[in-house]
């Protein structure tokens, strides 16, 4: 659907409750679907609350809901910048600090070998933010982790309160 920016957010919402938008749709017709999602009760991804592990006035940190391998994080920005072309440079610098910080902590808790960071922005509209891929010993190194197949988050309590110590 190409003309979704014409239309009213409630009718928005209704075609996504009836299946007929999809979140691609959003991206292909410019409007954020990350802010879209959060001015409208979390239509489209859900409520993150239980997935959280850090957060303050500028970033939001939280297990992906459907990993590619247990302990995928993602950061954004609360602030919508379409890519990092768009952030000025104190917030790139935080971020990405903020990146290192959790990345540490992910390789504890987790045991991964090694963390992958990515961006990848693309399409249309975007909201900025960055992935942590954790890859295990027992993982081939390379590219293909980023497309490895993505699986069902299955929360656990430990883990994730560890985190959220470590994180402060």
């Amino acid at each position: 659907m190409d003309n979704l920016k014409q239309l009213k957010n409630d009718e928005i919402i209704e075609l996504i409750k009836n299946g007929k938008v999809t979140v691609a749709d959003i991206v292909d017709s410019g409007i954020c679907p990350t802010c879209f999602d959060k001015e409208n009760n979390h239509i489209l991804y859900g409520d993150k609350t239980d997935k959280m592990i850090y957060e303050d006035d500028k970033f939001e940190c939280f297990l992906i809901g459907n990993p590619r391998a247990n302990g995928h994080t993602a950061i954004s920005t609360k602030k919508h910048y379409k890519d990092m072309m768009e952030i000025d440079d104190i917030t790139c610098k935080e971020i990405f600090i903020l990146a290192k910080k959790i990345m540490k902590n992910l390789k504890k808790v987790y045991e991964a070998e090694s963390i992958y960071l990515c961006t990848m922005c693309d399409g249309p509209m975007n909201h900025f933010h960055i992935q942590l891929i954790p890859r295990y010993s027992f993982e081939k190194r390379g590219s293909k982790n980023f497309v490895k197949p993505r699986f069902e988050y299955k929360e656990d309590k430990d883990k994730l309160q560890e985190l959220r110590e470590l994180l402060g």
